[in-house]
């Protein structure tokens, strides 16, 4: 469970860009669901989700509870049931992959169309007196289409690719875990989430903002206006690392350093708030 939840922090912090500006990253609720069931990946991704956004500013802390319930909910239960509906009776090793990818696809899928219903139904059920939306500004008729295409054409892909390689990695390494919950030694797969810490900094390539998480700049440039809504919850949390940035660490190189940095030290809290948790279990 603390390996999962580490490499669902870590593998969200690969931001990757695409055509329009837009970035995104892969979340991984289906790998995590698919080896250790969907409540595990609950629980997983709803932590790294807290940690990211409590200590590094990401993702936001008032749209915490939507996040989670997007990425860490219907994520893993959608990828789960698509996969063990459809395809886990299959025989053979490639078609197993094969099924897990379609249903990585099919659950980060439906996340974005989750997520583009709750920013565009904003503008209908909070709005300020003149009409004007007091927080996320696009209707449903905008929302649906940009979330949709960026997922269908690119996300979606990605979130495939990168579930059957985890899962493929895991065969080689570890395949028991693929059948049931067996404890049995991990260390192959800690080596992984080593060399995914390291090459973190890979994520400082993509400029741009994922669609919907304008910074206030972003937004006059938009809609010449920053919503009175989101004005009045500016400065409501201040992370002590935001954007994953360690204060004085302003050289490309320095800001690389701090981001594996970063990494490290979300991924360790991680695992020490699992470990504790379990300790206060067994008692």
């Amino acid at each position: 469970l603390a390996l999962s939840a580490a490499f669902t922090f870590v593998i969200m912090m690969f931001n990757i860009p695409i055509p329009g500006g837009s970035t995104g990253h892969m979340v991984g609720g289906t790998v995590v669901a698919c080896v250790l069931g969907p409540w595990a990946a609950v629980i997983s991704l709803s932590l790294a989700l807290t940690i990211q956004t409590l200590l590094f500013g990401d993702g936001g802390i008032t749209t915490l509870g939507a996040n989670c319930f997007n990425m860490a909910f219907i994520m893993p239960f959608v990828g789960y049931y698509v996969y063990h509906v459809g395809m886990a009776g299959s025989p053979g090793q490639k078609r197993r992959l094969g099924g897990i990818a379609i249903a990585g696809y099919i659950a980060i899928n439906m996340t974005a169309l989750a997520a583009a219903i709750e920013l565009g139904i904003q503008p209908i059920i909070a709005s300020s007196p003149d009409g004007r939306p007091l927080y996320a500004p696009y209707p449903l008729s905008v929302t649906i289409p940009a979330m949709a295409v960026s997922h269908f054409l690119f996300f979606g892909p990605i979130e495939a690719i990168g579930t059957a390689m985890v899962v493929s990695y895991v065969f080689k390494t570890n395949e028991a875990m693929l059948y049931k919950p067996v404890y049995n030694p991990l260390k192959s797969l800690w080596i992984g989430l080593i060399i995914l810490i390291i090459l973190t900094p890979l994520g400082l390539l993509a400029k741009g903002t994922a669609w919907g998480e304008w910074a206030s700049e972003e937004l006059i440039a938009l809609l010449g206006y920053v919503p009175e809504g989101l004005k009045g919850l500016e400065g409501l949390w201040t992370s002590l690392m935001p954007d994953y940035n360690i204060p004085g660490f302003n050289s490309h190189a320095k800001s690389a350093v701090g981001y594996i940095i970063s990494a490290a030290l979300g991924s360790s809290i991680i695992v020490l708030i699992i470990y504790l948790a379990g300790k206060i279990w067994k008692r």
